[in-house]
């Protein structure tokens, strides 16, 4: 190749792909990591009517900073998650939700799940929590990816479900369960409510992890901390709108779920390069890409790491940074950690 003065320029080197990167995910919820195809077929084989944005093949417009937006897209998740009617469903999900993920790099998956939900269905609260154990430990078997569950609370009910949620996942930690988690919309329903059901979850052992810093602004990340004792942010990236907080944040080595994809399809951000993925991270603040609802908004995670080169710049060194702080951030044993970190060494020298 010849430059205007007659020089040989050498060709610019082919970017890595991001899908061969190792890496963690750690923001990943239940229903929302379904496969458009699954949920068709599911609807189709229960009689289920879909609303019409769940069955255009291109993901729903989705606005979810004010009310109506949030119920919106809360419609559309029940009523994907009616489809999920018997165990076989749940292993089918789980078992596809690791082929995704090892597609994307991904050698640790925590999915994150309110069994509640799914209760109705599947034979009461302590069924459906077996069975979808059961189908993560089958999952494992069939694909060889690590992963475990996150137990999550909802905020919008009553904090005493929190703390049978939290009882139940200390009861079956050693089935696979390391985090408990508090999702669903962080302007309803205070942190500190929820602050005896975290407690117990700690005390049992678990990762602290609940949402913060989506819909709302820096003050419900101050609160996971506060009042949860948080050691992971679910989001958390409206933290960038404080620079103590980050501070804070970044000297407590407590790391941000941050899924980029998710943020502009809810309308947190106008668009992929507002995501203050760049602030963040130059603040020292670890951060864990994660894809929240693939069936939603239309990603999963490989295309996260995408973002970040495209609409962000940052360079691939930066990128396997971002994936070592995935992997440092997650649950994994030992062994798993150190092999995804060799690997995203050698991604990296390759």
């Amino acid at each position: 190749m010849l430059s205007s003065s007659g020089d040989r320029t050498p060709p610019r080197p082919r970017a890595r792909d991001v899908s061969e990167l190792p890496k963690a995910h750690l923001h990943l919820h239940f229903t929302g990591s379904m496969r458009s195809s699954t949920l068709l077929e599911l609807a189709d084989k229960y009689g289920i009517h879909l609303p019409d944005a769940l069955t255009s093949g291109e993901p729903p417009k989705l606005r979810a900073t004010d009310e109506r937006g949030w119920f919106r897209f809360q419609r559309l998740y029940d009523a994907a998650r009616s489809c999920l009617r018997e165990p076989e469903d749940i292993h089918r999900l789980v078992r596809e939700a690791a082929e995704e993920d090892i597609r994307d790099g991904s050698g640790w998956l925590e999915i994150q799940v309110d069994p509640t939900s799914y209760a109705p269905r599947l034979g009461g609260l302590i069924p459906a929590l077996e069975i979808i154990l059961d189908a993560v430990d089958s999952a494992v078997r069939d694909t060889g990816l690590g992963m475990r569950v996150l137990v999550a609370a909802n905020r919008m009910k009553h904090p005493l479900d929190a703390r049978t949620l939290a009882r139940l996942a200390v009861r079956f930690a050693d089935r696979g369960i390391v985090g408990f988690g508090l999702s669903n919309d962080e302007r309803r329903g205070m942190a500190r409510d929820f602050d005896r059901a975290f407690a117990i979850a700690r005390e049992g052992g678990l990762l602290s992890a609940p949402h913060g810093g989506e819909l709302a602004g820096p003050a419900s990340v101050r609160d996971c901390l506060d009042d949860l004792d948080a050691t992971r942010i679910g989001h958390g990236v409206r933290a960038a709108e404080d620079p103590r907080l980050l501070k804070r944040l970044a000297d407590r080595q407590v790391t941000c779920e941050v899924c980029p994809a998710s943020n502009v399809a809810l309308g947190v951000y106008g668009k992929p390069e507002d995501v203050p993925l760049r602030t963040l991270f130059e603040a020292g603040v670890p951060l864990a890409l994660g894809a929240d609802d693939p069936l939603l908004f239309g990603s999963r995670l490989a295309a996260q790491y995408e973002i970040a080169r495209r609409h962000h710049g940052f360079t691939d060194a930066e990128l396997a940074e971002l994936a070592r702080q995935s992997v440092r951030a997650s649950a994994a044993p030992g062994d798993v950690v150190q092999k995804l970190l060799s690997g995203i060494d050698d991604w990296l020298a390759g």
